[in-house]
């Protein structure tokens, strides 16, 4: 979400276009891993991976910033889907057995016994970089069109549309792919919204819930509209946010459509198996990514489907939020080694802290320990 601010975009085969900034929601529904800030209850709460001038060499995961205050609440289902794969990434299908039968404190110790952490670093050997978070949203709508004030949201087009490479402006303009609408989404906005996010859940009139996730895009490049407003001098670099961008669109309706139009990447959705209430979306690893424990990483640098130590702040009052996390998604807009975009849920707590989540971070990357067993 802070990317929309940043002029970023992301998105991803299980994921979305790009994080924003506030517009987000938090009901703890699905909450199912709540994100609590953890206050560093251990000596080694001071760590700090070597400057640009050293080797990044690794450290007991003991000795990780907050290590001894994360309870792992959630980690050991983030794991099992991962371990459910029919061929999990590297180095995880010998891993997989290990930690099937580990929960709460067995868990703990087999992870800090079996691994050993290198910090990330930048290829300028810097050691921080940007967390964002990211949300599913929850909007109303319908199958079909109910009034005029509805947006449409498309399925994956022929390979010869995709191969034209259209804009936002041609395909909203002409509306080429009439006949092909998956869901009508009462609020453009939304709508638009729902594209940087890439999953989300609509209501229907019905009451039921109808799940949408990425199904293609339209090879267009990300350009963040709040680097638009920015430029403008529509709204100020330090009140850009998914909240004020979704105010000023809905306050200048006369703007809003030209405004979103400069973002000339469009997703195509597809539907979703309803899924237990609690799942998130899948992500680009195929599994439904689990809140607070799921983050998006650039895969040229972070190997997919793998187990990192992430010590960033909490957007809401700035206090240590460190905890370990699991590489199971992508995005267009998460590139460079020392960036992760946090998975927060659904519900307006979530949209909320996803939508303020403009940190700065470190991250480990745990790797198996050549003397661990």
């Amino acid at each position: 979400m802070a990317l929309m601010a940043a002029g970023c975009g992301t998105s991803g085969p299980g994921g979305r276009d790009a994080p924003v900034t506030p517009s987000t929601q938090v009901t703890p529904s699905t909450q199912a891993t709540p994100i609590t800030p953890v206050t560093p209850a251990d000596p080694a709460a001071s760590a700090r991976p070597p400057g640009p001038a050293e080797p990044a060499r690794p450290i007991p995961v003991t000795a990780l910033p907050g290590w001894r205050a994360d309870d792992l609440r959630g980690v050991e289902r983030a794991l099992a889907r991962q371990c459910a794969l029919r061929a999990p990434p590297a180095p995880w299908p010998r891993l997989c057995e290990e930690a099937a039968q580990l929960q709460g404190d067995r868990l703990k110790d087999w992870v800090q016994r079996r691994f050993v952490a290198r910090p990330v670093t930048g290829a300028d050997g810097a050691a921080d970089g940007l967390i964002t978070g990211y949300h599913e949203p929850t909007l109303t709508g319908s199958r079909t069109r109910r009034h005029d004030g509805q947006e449409p949201i498309y399925r994956r087009p022929s390979p010869e549309v995709l191969a034209r490479r259209p804009t936002r402006a041609e395909l909203e303009g002409d509306r080429p792919l009439a006949g092909s609408e998956l869901a009508w989404i009462d609020d453009p906005v939304e709508a638009f919204f729902l594209h940087i996010q890439g999953s989300g859940r609509i209501r229907l009139p019905d009451g039921a819930l109808l799940r949408v996730g990425f199904a293609a895009d339209n090879g267009q490049p990300y350009t963040a509209i709040g680097a638009t407003l920015r430029a403008r001098g529509a709204l100020p670099e330090a009140e850009l946010n998914a909240g004020t961008i979704k105010a000023w669109l809905r306050a200048h309706p006369d703007q809003a459509r030209a405004v979103m139009q400069t973002n000339a990447r469009f997703i195509f959705f597809r539907e979703l198996p309803a899924g237990a209430p609690d799942d998130g979306p899948p992500g680009s690893l195929n599994v439904p990514l689990t809140p607070g424990r799921s983050i998006a990483v650039d895969p040229r640098f972070v190997p997919r489907g793998a187990l990192l130590w992430m010590a960033t702040t909490h957007p809401r009052d700035g206090a240590p939020l460190q905890r370990l996390v699991l590489a199971q998604d992508t995005g267009a807009a998460i590139t460079g080694a020392v960036r992760a975009d946090l998975f927060w849920g659904d519900g307006p707590d979530a949209e909320t802290y996803a939508g303020l989540m403009k940190q700065r971070g470190r991250l480990w990357l745990l790797v198996p320990s050549e003397t661990g067993n």
